[in-house]
């Protein structure tokens, strides 16, 4: 029975044993990379995950292992407040897949440094290290509700800068982050949407696609009338 006592190698054995091919070749289909993936569901994965509970040296060992779902298990058990600087960038480092990134991205900014990591990841030439500082951007502007408009309108320059980045799963993030802010707040959303009509004129293919998928958005009346 797998419980909060259970051992990295007990869980991954554990996960193992439910391996499922039909559902690996779903997930391709999804660009989710199987390399290492055992086909299994992420409520399935979040369901062990709160039978286990949360546990730091345990959940590095499941990230080591390199198996997607030990990967996503490792994410959901971390104690983000216990996870240390150099610890976060250990795990950019190995980050190789959008749905990992993005998972990872709501647990960084749960740490006390995150604004902190959205700058540098940002920065960093790394396909998936650079989605992580745009999905952490889009996933706070959800979660951290106590986090003042103005950190988010903050970040808006930053979005401009990295709009032109012509790869494909860092410019998914970057309209994501764009249209996030947009629908956050009134305020939010007059900033975003002045960045998303400036970036829709742009030469660059890029940044004219991010623009135009943001203005559809946030030009949407429903939409804006839900605003606060």
């Amino acid at each position: 029975m797998i419980g909060p006592s259970s051992t990295a190698a007990e869980i991954v054995a554990h996960l193992r044993s439910m391996r499922s091919e039909e559902n690996l070749a779903g997930m391709a289909r999804f660009g989710i990379v199987t390399d290492t993936a055992l086909g299994i569901g992420n409520p399935a994965i979040q369901k062990l995950a709160k039978t286990i509970g949360k546990d730091q040296p345990r959940a590095h060992q499941l990230w080591q292992s390199g198996i997607r779902e030990a990967r996503l298990l490792a994410i959901w058990t971390f104690d983000p407040m216990l996870l240390a600087l150099d610890e976060a960038w250990r795990l950019a480092a190995d980050f190789n897949s959008w749905e990992i990134v993005d998972a990872a991205a709501d647990l960084l900014t749960q740490t006390p440094y995150w604004h902190h990591l959205v700058e540098a990841f940002a920065t960093d030439d790394r396909q998936f290290v650079r989605r992580a500082a745009f999905a952490m951007i889009a996933g706070a502007t959800v979660h951290n509700k106590t986090e003042p408009d103005e950190t988010f309108i903050g970040w808006l320059p930053l979005i401009e800068r990295y709009a032109t980045d012509p790869r494909n799963f860092v410019k998914k993030a970057v309209n994501w982050a764009l249209r996030n802010i947009g629908k956050r707040s009134r305020a939010c959303h007059t900033k975003a949407l002045l960045l998303a009509e400036s970036l829709a004129r742009s030469d660059d293919t890029s940044a004219r696609w991010i623009g135009k998928d943001a203005m559809r958005e946030l030009s949407d009346p429903k939409r804006i009338a839900r605003l606060k």
